[in-house]
């Protein structure tokens, strides 16, 4: 009896390690976008860009927030006027792009989550990044705003946050199980 218990015991200490490894990995990260609401006289909704950018200023594509619904994918031609997405991997996407592309919304707080490692997320090397959130509206401005952080994420350094001041209000990232 005691030999089966104990030639059981390593098989589940490998179950348990398993298992503590997968909930180690199943994190999100948690993107919250605020879009204030502007005093204009023509009002449209702001393209907006998500992505991570490490020190030699290599992209990972988070999201693109467009006016997908325009005939002939017309709201695709307005992409590049995200400027640094463009330049930083936007012109070399097909988009949509699944799990990336959605549509571009209005004035509140629009909070999104990125399965890490169901994502290119999970391959970025150990790092300096910087998260850069960049807001384009016809009629209106441009605005780029940018957290540093170190990744992997620490969760006793969270969440991380930034204040834009026109097109953008606050940005704040987190991680969640």
């Amino acid at each position: 009896m005691e030999r089966k218990l104990f030639k059981s015991l390593p098989g589940m200490a490998a179950m348990g390690a398993l298992f503590l490894t997968m909930g180690a990995q199943a994190e999100n990260l948690q993107v919250s976008i605020e879009i204030p609401r502007l005093n204009v006289a023509e009002y449209h909704k702001p393209y907006v860009a998500v992505w991570l950018e490490d020190e030699s200023r290599s992209a990972t594509q988070i999201a693109v927030w467009y006016d997908v619904e325009m005939r002939n994918n017309e709201g695709e031609k307005w992409l590049k006027d995200l400027r640094q997405w463009w330049r930083r991997g936007g012109r070399s996407l097909d988009v949509p792009v699944d799990g990336i592309t959605s549509a571009t919304y209005g004035p509140g707080e629009h909070t999104f989550e990125v399965s890490i490692n169901g994502s290119d997320l999970a391959d970025l090397a150990p790092g300096k990044y910087r998260l850069r959130v960049e807001a384009a509206r016809e009629v209106g401005g441009r605005e780029l705003v940018e957290i540093p952080l170190t990744w992997p994420l620490e969760k006793s350094s969270l969440p991380l946050s930034v204040k834009g001041s026109e097109e953008l209000g606050q940005v704040r990232i987190a991680l969640q199980p």
